[in-house]
C-alpha cells in the first residue's frame, strides 16, 4: 500500500447549497399492493402483514399496509440526496447514517408519497480512509396525498476522493475475495433465520404487552450477501423502474462531480433508460460489479445503506408487533455489507419510559455485526409500545 498524501477539498461549491429548498426526483403514480410486496420481498422480511392478504385483513390495519421501512422507497436517491449537493470534482460517496422521525399516518397501497429536501450541514474531517472527507446530512420530508407528513430523513453522505481511497486501499489483499461458506455453515444460518421469523410470527395480531429493560430482541441473521440478493434489492426500489419519475426544481446531485466511470450518460439515457439507472451505468455500478468497487475504495462488491436501515427498521417493528411503531431511528453506519459475508443485527431494551402522554416507549440499543463480529451500524431507537 502507498503512503497516504494529504489533500484538501474545497466546499465553497456547497456552501451555495446550504438551507436553498431543493429539487429532486418525484414518483408520478401511487403506491400499488405489489410495491409493497416487492420491497418485503427484496428486504428478505417474510413478515405476511406486508404482502399476504388474507393475514393482513386480520390485522389492526384491515388491510396490506407498506413496513415503516417502505418510507425510503418514496423519494428518488434514497433519501441521500439532499446531503450530495455541491460540486466537488473526483468525488464519490457512501452512506454514513439515518435519523428518521415518525409522527404521521402509516403508508397504505393507494399512497401517492412526495418529498421535499434541503442540504442541513457539513463538516470536513480528515479519515485514515480516504483523507479528507465530507460528512454532510441533508433532511427529507415525506407527504402524502392529503399533505400529512408520513416522516422525516435526516441522512448522512460521506462524500471523498475515489482515487485516494482506492490508492490507500492498496490492492485489498484477501478482501478482495468472498469468504467461502461451507454447507453446515448455510444450514446453520437458515436454521437461524427460521427461528427469528417464528419469533414475530408467534406474536401474530397480539400486543406486545410486556417490555421491561435488560430485555434482548430475537437475533436477525441475513445473507450471506451475494450479488443476486444485492440485485434483488436495487430493484425492489421503485425509482429503478424506468419512466416511474420526474424531476422538478434543482439539485446538484447529479452533477456533485462523480468520477467519469460513476456517471450516468444523460444523453445515453434518453435513447436507452439504463444508461442512467445507476446500477448498470452510473454511482451504484460498484454495488455489483466489483472493478468499479474497487475504483472507489471497497474491495469487493458491497450492499446499500439505505437498505441497512431498512433492515434495522423491519427488525425494530417485526418486534414491537403492528399494535406499535418506531417514533425515533438514529442509526450510524461503519461498514457496508459485503458480498459472501452475512449480517447479524441485536437488539436490547436499554429503558421504558412509562411518563409519555400517548403510552410507554421504549429504548432500544442496536448493532449490526458481520459473522467475524466486525461492527456495521449502530444506533438506538424510541418504539411506541401499545397500551392494554
Amino acid at each position: 500500500m502507498s503512503e497516504p498524501q494529504k489533500t484538501t477539498m474545497d466546499t465553497r461549491e456547497v456552501d451555495k447549497w446550504l438551507g436553498v429548498p431543493l429539487g429532486g426526483g418525484q414518483y408520478r403514480d401511487d403506491i400499488h399492493v405489489n410495491d409493497v410486496r416487492r420491497w418485503a420481498q427484496g428486504m428478505q422480511n417474510p413478515n405476511p402483514l406486508h404482502f399476504d392478504v388474507d393475514y393482513a385483513a386480520d390485522s389492526v390495519f384491515g388491510q396490506i399496509v407498506a413496513p415503516q421501512s417502505y418510507t425510503v422507497n418514496c423519494t428518488v436517491g434514497h433519501g441521500a440526496t439532499p446531503a450530495i449537493q455541491g460540486y466537488i470534482e473526483g468525488t464519490h460517496m457512501l452512506f454514513g447514517g439515518d435519523e428518521w422521525w415518525f409522527k404521521g399516518p402509516r403508508v397504505f397501497p393507494g399512497d401517492l408519497v412526495t418529498s421535499d429536501r434541503m442540504l442541513y450541514d457539513y463538516v470536513v474531517k480528515e479519515t485514515k480512509f480516504a483523507g479528507p472527507t465530507m460528512f454532510s446530512r441533508g433532511d427529507t420530508n415525506y407527504l402524502n396525498q392529503r399533505g400529512q407528513v408520513v416522516g422525516k430523513q435526516r441522512s448522512t453522505s460521506i462524500r471523498y476522493y475515489a482515487e485516494e481511497a482506492a490508492r490507500r486501499g492498496g490492492d485489498y489483499g484477501e478482501a478482495r475475495e468472498d469468504p467461502v461458506w461451507t454447507q453446515e455453515q448455510l444450514e446453520q444460518i437458515d436454521a437461524e433465520k427460521m427461528e427469528y421469523y417464528r419469533s414475530f410470527l408467534e406474536l401474530g395480531h397480539e400486543k406486545r404487552l410486556f417490555v421491561e429493560k435488560g430485555e434482548k430482541l430475537p437475533r436477525r441473521p441475513i445473507g450471506p450477501h451475494t450479488v443476486a440478493t444485492l440485485t434483488t434489492e436495487w430493484r425492489a426500489y421503485n425509482m429503478t423502474i424506468w419512466g416511474a419519475t420526474y424531476n422538478e426544481g434543482e439539485s446538484s446531485t447529479l452533477e456533485a462531480g462523480w468520477i467519469p466511470e460513476m456517471s450516468r450518460d444523460q444523453e445515453g439515457a434518453k435513447i436507452d433508460p439504463s444508461n442512467s439507472d445507476g446500477l448498470y451505468k452510473g454511482p451504484s455500478r460498484g454495488h455489483v460489479q466489483p472493478e468499479y468497487a474497487r475504483l472507489i475504495g471497497m474491495p469487493r462488491s458491497y450492499g446499500y445503506g439505505a437498505t441497512m436501515g431498512a433492515w434495522i427498521m423491519d427488525y425494530l417493528s417485526n418486534w414491537v408487533g403492528e399494535h406499535g411503531w418506531v417514533i425515533h431511528s438514529d442509526m450510524k453506519y461503519t461498514g457496508p455489507a459485503h458480498t459472501g459475508d452475512a449480517t447479524y443485527i441485536d437488539g436490547e431494551v436499554t429503558g421504558v419510559d412509562h411518563t409519555r402522554p400517548d403510552g410507554p416507549v421504549a429504548n432500544v440499543a442496536v448493532r449490526m455485526t458481520t459473522q467475524t463480529g466486525a461492527l456495521m451500524a449502530k444506533g438506538d431507537a424510541q418504539i411506541q409500545l401499545p397500551s392494554p
